[in-house]
């Protein structure tokens, strides 16, 4: 008896997963079919899951193709189903071209040919309020940003914005969007939502006139280069009735928002020092590297390392002082020290000195340790002077970490302005350090 295997999360049951099955099962004499369970499609960051996992089985079941449904629960369990179940054939869909080769040491590894025009990203938008999104800029991060879009629910990217016609058009093609687009009118025209993934000197006019048109705004961080342009897009987003949302993606990941209600909670004692590092060697030429495009350490990377800094201690600080090193007006690295009532803060970043990446929060009772890179927070540990109290925190951390922000944009969205994204990011601490980008640049310019 030849036995075939095949996994799928198989969410809103239909035809291209009907006739992956049927495919399936012709490969051989049995068909194994394996369903991800809830806990498993969260942890490998599958935040769009609409069916409930017996939902998902009974619709596997009633397909009638296969004769055996298992669940599977973990990384790695493939490899352990292969051998349990004496499997001769693994299949899985074209989407995952060379993904499980790894599998061929244990038997022969079979892609089949999606259907195409159906698909479980389709259905849901059929079910849901769907934010019909567009993005500005087609550069590093908004190639991060398609792939990761494709993990959350509510959420379509139709079309593309470049000034440079010819850049918007490859990006489109590249990922099969709807639309590309290098006349503004047009793309804000067919579109409920925008992601602004352009140069920072440019965020503020693509900001005002995407809010003016009744567009919700994600923007990269940082938003804006000015306290009060920040202050004047927040009012006028208010004013639209509008979601307007910095994308700095540590603030909105589970690991880190876990962290801070800890700290927050007391377990560590009264916080008294925060000290956050972000560096990255540089090298070359590049939007970073350029002042005339707002380049450098501070506008680059101060938005993470401030973050946890404004998230403990406040808003309000005593004093602050920067010691930059600058090389042909840009800061290739700076640290910065920020005086409070209760405590210190240190934070350093980095284009051309490169530093360890760590956070550490220290408290009257322990403190916490984030190990680099803490801006993608998986793993941190809380640490006090009887090493037995000591405790370890494990959290993932998928992909590039913008569906966790993306993920807020669209339920601030679809709640109808009911949950504002308040308690993972402030509207005043985003201000706070976009005030703070700015002091440092206005004492850089003189």
């Amino acid at each position: 008896m030849k036995k075939v295997i095949t996994y799928g999360t198989f969410d809103l049951f239909h035809g291209g997963h009907t006739n992956l099955l049927r495919r399936a099962k012709e490969l051989g004499d049995w068909l194994i079919v394996g369903v991800t369970a809830e806990r498993f499609d969260r942890e490998r960051g599958k935040l769009n899951v609409h069916n409930s996992l017996m939902q998902r089985v009974e619709d596997v079941k009633q397909s009638g193709f296969a004769d055996e449904i298992i669940v599977e629960e973990f990384e790695g369990q493939k490899i352990e189903d292969i051998l349990k179940y004496n499997v001769d054939i693994f299949t899985i869909g074209s989407d995952w071209v060379g993904k499980f080769d790894y599998l061929k040491e244990y038997c022969s590894v079979v892609y089949l040919e999606r259907t195409k025009g159906i698909s479980s990203t389709q259905l849901r938008n059929e079910k849901q309020q769907i934010v019909e999104l567009g993005i500005i800029g087609t550069g590093r991060i908004a190639n991060r940003f398609i792939p990761e879009s494709k993990y959350v629910s509510g959420i379509n990217v139709k079309g593309a914005f470049n000034p440079n016609k010819n850049s918007a058009k490859e990006f489109c093609e590249n990922y099969e969007l709807d639309f590309y687009s290098s006349d503004f009118e047009d793309f804000t025209s067919k579109i409920s939502a925008v992601y602004i993934a352009s140069p920072h000197i440019s965020h503020y006019d693509y900001i005002r006139q995407c809010l003016e048109r009744g567009l919700h705004v994600l923007c990269e961080k940082p938003m804006v280069l000015s306290k009060n342009q920040a202050i004047e897009l927040y009012a006028l987003a208010k004013q639209q009735n509008l979601v307007l949302i910095e994308a700095l993606k540590t603030a909105y990941s589970p690991g880190f928002v876990h962290l801070i209600s800890l700290v927050k909670s007391g377990v560590i004692g009264e916080i008294r020092d925060v000290d956050a590092s972000f560096t990255m060697l540089k090298q070359g030429g590049g939007r970073e590297l350029d002042a005339a495009k707002a380049g450098g350490s501070m506008t680059e990377f101060a938005s993470y390392a401030l973050l946890p800094i404004i998230k403990l201690f406040g808003i309000e600080y005593k004093n602050i002082c920067f010691f930059p090193y600058i090389k042909n007006n840009i800061d290739l690295f700076t640290r910065g020290v920020i005086e409070y009532q209760q405590g210190t803060a240190s934070f350093k970043v980095g284009l051309g000195v490169k530093t360890e990446g760590e956070l550490i929060i220290s408290g009257t009772k322990g403190y916490a340790y984030v190990p680099a890179p803490w801006w993608n927070t998986e793993y941190f540990e809380l640490r006090f002077e009887d090493a037995n109290q000591n405790r370890k925190y494990f959290y993932k951390f998928d992909g590039e970490g913008l569906r966790y922000e993306l993920n807020e944009f669209v339920h601030c969205i679809t709640s109808g302005g009911n949950h504002s994204g308040e308690y993972l990011f402030k509207k005043c601490e985003s201000i706070a350090i976009i005030e703070i980008i700015e002091k440092f640049l206005n004492l850089n310019n003189k």
